[in-house]
């Protein structure tokens, strides 16, 4: 069985990817530099092991379609930092926790509880909308596009193409 090691030098480049790409998306990563870095760790660890950034603080399946949803950055992001002022393990934050230098603590998981349509709701939308190309929804911010199919990359946030569910 090979040992998974994550480098320093890969924890570094990460961190600045991680960080260049939140910023360019509007989102800020946790100002604990060094507790940051160990989440960029735990994540680089999980693409080793399943081939993609497994949140770190849940359990995944290490199946893509499984763990879909605690991709990072996972579904439940942008409601946690609605609600709480960051997300479940702490990687993301809003402006006002970096600002008043508020910390990081334990918040409930929302696995389990997404946000997804009722048949019923998905019913009466059908009836009432009629379009000629499907919309498609990114799971993780919620970007919509109508075409054929997902685009390749959500130019939001820069989740991959399996991360978009088709929303009507």
């Amino acid at each position: 069985m090979n040992e998974i090691v994550v480098t320093e030098q890969e924890v570094l480049a990460t961190y600045e990817e991680f960080k260049k790409n939140a910023e360019a998306s509007g989102y800020y990563l946790n100002p604990d530099v060094e507790f940051t870095k160990e989440l960029i760790r735990g994540l680089i660890y999980n693409k080793k092991r399943y081939g993609y950034f497994s949140c770190p603080c849940r359990i995944a399946l290490g199946v893509r379609s499984l763990d879909l949803d605690i991709i990072c950055p996972c579904d439940y992001r942008d409601d946690d930092l609605k609600d709480y002022g960051f997300c479940y393990c702490g990687l993301y934050v809003t402006k006002e926790v970096i600002d008043q230098n508020k910390k990081v603590h334990s918040i409930p998981d929302r696995r389990g509880f997404a946000n997804k349509l009722t048949v019923s709701q998905n019913a009466s939308q059908e009836k009432v909308l009629k379009l000629s190309l499907p919309v498609w929804r990114c799971r993780v911010c919620g970007y919509l596009c109508a075409r054929i199919a997902p685009p390749e990359l959500c130019p939001i946030c820069k989740a991959d193409k399996d991360r978009f569910e088709k929303f009507i």
